[in-house]
This record gives structure tokens, C-alpha cells and sequence, in this order.
């Protein structure tokens, strides 16, 4: 199988060298070949740009011209990334120099080597290390390509899971949010997020994850309320095997599968107290205990934790650590209400029509502006979320045309979701089903109006009476998420 010529920019000024260099690689000019000469620093950033892409680039480090040694290797390398730099230069004669060495290598260069001493006139000096470099350096061009493209697909990817999800609004508010995002995502302090429920908390804890230099990593994401508190610590931490009754194998915990990346808790205010201390010492010292393990396990993990609670109201209680709030809270956002930012309402209303739409292949519908006004002034206690889902509404009972009767019904069946689902059950004489179906259907019921009046499931199975692991078990023998 032929190979690809490797094709070299030679920069040098004396045509004397210029001949011992073009002697050497003679003999190998299938695989190799010069195919440009300039004698200035600036000659060559213009063959770059205008001639490459070159696989190698040969320099004199000491050429004509003002732009030449470090300087010129990094204004090469800024134009093509994944050009090889090979510096020529007589300064290293009878030397041993690892200053200069480590000047050329962190400034981008492949390799240097010595083209004297002058008693040979024909060839460069050390010809065969001269030779292999250039074969080597081509192939850490292939190589440096192949990342570049992996990096670029990764970037795209990226883009894409944002583009997904995007932060709407123009307010000034949700301005301040995106400003605040950009500039803690450079950072690696931990962020904490307050706003209601529904506001998009974990949407603001993805950007910033997607903006910081954590991207390539995985962000993880933990409802604290929704884990028993007697498992919180497994979860997040791990064990081994032979732990305890029960752990047949080892568990990856959540902070090690967020290793290098971010992990985002949320409902941070209903994490036991017990496992806060926990949690604390991870903050502290970057080190995880495993449930069985002796040993410390380090980590680099970024945290991010949100809340709908006020936390130093919890922390007058006694039921969240105030060393913990301050290790959370060293950056902080506010993710801003529907109700504070309304004039986005709108522009919300109009992605999700086009966004439920495409999603089930029917046309867009046209939203009459009564319509548009009266979802604007609504109050929507339950933001964004409940916005969704009455948009959602919208489309598949307003295919003709969206109209403030059309809100009317999406709203009225928002309500009767909260309210009056299982409160006036209606029984047909002609349709009467067995108890148990009829026991099964009204738990359900009740449970979903439970916790749609609560701000956690932990709240939700204290109303009804019911310890956090049995209500979740509960939850899913009723088939509810």
C-alpha cells in the first residue's frame, strides 16, 4: 500500500543549507517532499496560510527578519494546530543545553537538532535522526488530526445537548443569569442555585458544567429528596463488596462516577443531617469514604447544589449544617419565577408549541393574541414546568387554532390534575369494577394529588404517614415515577 508523501515547509535563509537539507531527504523523496521554500518568519506564516496544510515544518531557528525562534514556532502552530515543528539550529554545537530545549519543545516544537558541524558539506548533521523525526513527526500529524476531529465531533455533541435545552428569555433577569453562568463556569468553585420549583435550577447547573472546561466529563445528577435516607450514603459514596448483608459486588458511588466532571444536588436541603458531615469532609478534603473501605478514595468533583428552601432558616432549626452552607454557597444564582420575568411568557409559549409539535408530527397551530395574553398574565405557581405541560395541552387540544377558550380547558385540566381528580370519583353503575381495581386507582390518585402539594417526596410521604422507603416502594408498585 503507497503511502502519503509527506509534504515539509522549509524555512531557511541560507542557500547552503538550504542544498544540505534538500541532500539529505534526496534519497527518500517518494515519501518526502519540500514543498515550499521561504527565507522569513513572516514568508512562512503566509505559506501556512496560504499554501498549507504542511504535515512538517523544518526551521532555522535563527533566520532573517524579526519574527523567528519561539515567536515563529507559536504563531505557526496558532494558524495549524497539527503541524510538526522541527528546529535546525547551529546554537546547539558542542553543548548540552535543556534550557533550550525545554524552550523549543514548550513552545510547540516536535524535535531540534544541530545542522552543523561545517567540515560536511553535502548532508545535515545526525542525517538519519533527521530523517526518522520528519517520519515521525507526520505520523503525530495524522494522530494530532484524528484528535482534533474527535475533539470538534465532542464540541458539536456539546452544542448539540445545549441546543436541546436552552435558557429562554430576554429579561434583564434571565440576562443576569446567563452572565452569571458564563462567568462562574471558568471557575471551579462550587455553585449554589435558589428559585422556586420549577424554574430550571438544573438547566442553569448544566450550562455551567457545559461551559467550563469540565464539559468532556460527566455531570451527574442527584434529587436528594428521592433517595431513602438510610441509602443516601451508599449512593453517593459507594461500598464493597461484603460491606453488609446484601453487597454481593462493589458500587460505584455518585461522586466517583462524576470524577473530573460536576455533580449537581439537587434539593440539597433534603439531605439528612447525619449524611451532611459527609458530604462536608468530600468539600473539604476531596476524599470519599466507601461504606467498607478503610482507605480514602480522592476525587475532583466539581459540586453543584440547588434548593427551593431557605437554607438559613433550616440552619436556625438545626436541620442543615452551617459549615456545609458556607462550603456550597462560595458562588451563588437565582434562577428567577415565570411570574418575575412574564414578558419572557411569550417567547416560552412559542418554543414549546414548535418544540411538542415537531415532537408529534402535527402542524403548527395559530395562537390568537387574547390567547397569548392570557397565558401571559397567568400566575403559574409551577413556572416553566407547569408551562410545558399546559403548552403540551395546547397543541393537542388546539389543532385548529389556539383561542382563550382552548387556555381555558388547558388550564381548567391543570387544575383538576391538583384538585378534584379523586375527590368527586364517579362510579357507573353498568361499568362496576372489583374493589381491589377500585382501591388501586383511588391510591394512585391520592398519591399523585399528595405530592403535586408538596415540595418533596419526603414531605409528601410524611403527609401521608408513610416512611420515605415505603412510600417509594409504594410510588412504584402504582406505577408513579
Amino acid at each position: 500500500m503507497k503511502q502519503d508523501q509527506i509534504k515539509v515547509l522549509l524555512v531557511e535563509d541560507e542557500s547552503y543549507d538550504v542544498r544540505r537539507i534538500k541532500n539529505t531527504i534526496a534519497p527518500f523523496r517518494e515519501r518526502i517532499h519540500i514543498e515550499e521554500i521561504v527565507s522569513t518568519g513572516d514568508d512562512a506564516l503566509k505559506a501556512v496560510e496560504e499554501s498549507g496544510p504542511f504535515d512538517v515544518a523544518i526551521l532555522d531557528y535563527q533566520i532573517s527578519g524579526g519574527l523567528y525562534g519561539e515567536r515563529l514556532i507559536k504563531k505557526i502552530r496558532e494558524l495549524d494546530p497539527a503541524i510538526q515543528v522541527i528546529i535546525i539550529t547551529k546554537m546547539t554545537v558542542n553543548q548540552t543545553d535543556v534550557h533550550f530545549a525545554n524552550q523549543m519543545l514548550e513552545s510547540g516544537a516536535y524535535w531540534f537538532g544541530t545542522k552543523y558541524p561545517s567540515d560536511i558539506e553535502e548532508f545535515i548533521y545526525q542525517p538519519t535522526d533527521f530523517i526518522l523525526t520528519i517520519l515521525n513527526a507526520a505520523e503525530k500529524k495524522k494522530l494530532e488530526m484524528d484528535r482534533i476531529r474527535s475533539q470538534r465531533r465532542l464540541d458539536r455533541k456539546i452544542d448539540r445537548i445545549v441546543e436541546e435545552r436552552p435558557l429562554l428569555g430576554d429579561s434583564p433577569s434571565m440576562e443576569r443569569v446567563r452572565d452569571h453562568i458564563a462567568k462562574f463556569a471558568v471557575t471551579q468553585a462550587n455553585v449554589l442555585i435558589l428559585g422556586e420549583s420549577g424554574s430550571g435550577k438544573e438547566l442553569i447547573a448544566r450550562n455551567i458544567h457545559y461551559q467550563s472546561e469540565r464539559k468532556y466529563e460527566n455531570v451527574v445528577t442527584v434529587n436528594c429528596a428521592a433517595i431513602p435516607g438510610e441509602l443516601i450514603e451508599s449512593e453517593l459514596f459507594g461500598f464493597v463488596k461484603g460491606a453488609f448483608t446484601g453487597a454481593k459486588d462493589d458500587k460505584l458511588g455518585l461522586f466517583e462516577q462524576a470524577d473530573k466532571g460536576t455533580i449537581f444536588l439537587d434539593e440539597i436541603s433534603e439531605l439528612p443531617y447525619a449524611s451532611q458531615a459527609k458530604l462536608l469532609r468530600v468539600l473539604e478534603t476531596g476524599e470519599i469514604d466507601k461504606i467498607g473501605r478503610k482507605k480514602s478514595h480522592k476525587v475532583d468533583v466539581r459540586v453543584i447544589s440547588a434548593t427551593n428552601k431557605d437554607l438559613k432558616e433550616l440552619m436556625s432549626q438545626n436541620k442543615f449544617r452551617e459549615d456545609l452552607y458556607y462550603r456550597l454557597n462560595i458562588l451563588k444564582i437565582y434562577a428567577p419565577s415565570v411570574r418575575e420575568r412574564y414578558k419572557d411568557v411569550p417567547l416560552l409559549i412559542d418554543y414549546y408549541i414548535d418544540h411538542y409539535c415537531k415532537d408529534l408530527s402535527i402542524m403548527r397551530p395559530q395562537i390568537s393574541a387574547k390567547a397569548m395574553t392570557q397565558l401571559e398574565h397567568h400566575d403559574w405557581p409551577g413556572n416553566v414546568r407547569q408551562l410545558k405541560n399546559v403548552v403540551q395541552r395546547l397543541v393537542i387540544l388546539g389543532m385548529d387554532g389556539i383561542t382563550p377558550e382552548t387556555v381555558n380547558m388547558a388550564l381548567d385540566m391543570q387544575t383538576q390534575d391538583h384538585s378534584s381528580s379523586f375527590v368527586n370519583p364517579v362510579f357507573d353503575e353498568n361499568d362496576l369494577l372489583p374493589l381491589k381495581e377500585v382501591e388501586f386507582n383511588f391510591r394512585k390518585q391520592y398519591f399523585e394529588y399528595v405530592r403535586s402539594h408538596s415540595k418533596t417526596d419526603t414531605e409528601a410521604a410524611g403527609k401521608l404517614g408513610l416512611a420515605p422507603p415505603n412510600f417509594h416502594r409504594m410510588c412504584k408498585e402504582l406505577g408513579l415515577k
